[in-house]
Order: structure tokens, then C-alpha cells, then sequence
């Protein structure tokens, strides 16, 4: 008799972000964040108020794996994005 085998689901990360409207180029902060699966080694990026920078260097490391499959701005200062990691 065969086996079957659990395929393993992708793991997903959506972020929204926001700058201050009051300072110009300021940096984008996280407002909020959804995971389905595991981000781990990167948890520890992805809080309120957290830069959204700092998220995305360690999520998009080569080592970890993940990728931004859609981003979309909803107004000049804010935003989100989803991230995949298969």
C-alpha cells in the first residue's frame, strides 16, 4: 500500500506599513502583521511600530527563503505587502 505524503503549505507573511505624513521621506513603520505558518528566525522584526525595512532584510535573506509575491500603496504614505516562502 502507498503512503501519502503531507505536502508542506507555503508560509505567509502580510504586512501593512505607514510613514509619517508629518516628515517627508520618513521610514516605513509596520502597523500591522498576519502570519500563517512559521517566520522564524525573523519574529522578532515583525511588531507594531517596527521599521519595515528591518522586516524585509531579514525575511528576503537568501537563507530564509521568503519573497514578495504583491505590494500595492494605497495612498503616499501607506501600504502592505505579502510575502511566500514555498
Amino acid at each position: 500500500m502507498a503512503r501519502a505524503k503531507a505536502v508542506r503549505q507555503p508560509d505567509l507573511v502580510l504586512i501593512t506599513w505607514t510613514r509619517n505624513p508629518l516628515v517627508p521621506g520618513s521610514a516605513r513603520r509596520i502597523t500591522a502583521v498576519r502570519i500563517i505558518g512559521n517566520t522564524q528566525p525573523c519574529t522578532f522584526t515583525l511588531v507594531r511600530n517596527g521599521l519595515l525595512i528591518n522586516a524585509l532584510n531579514c525575511l528576503l535573506d537568501h537563507d530564509i527563503g521568503f519573497r514578495i509575491v504583491f505590494q500595492k500603496k494605497t495612498s503616499t504614505i501607506s501600504g502592505y505587502l505579502l510575502l511566500q516562502r514555498n
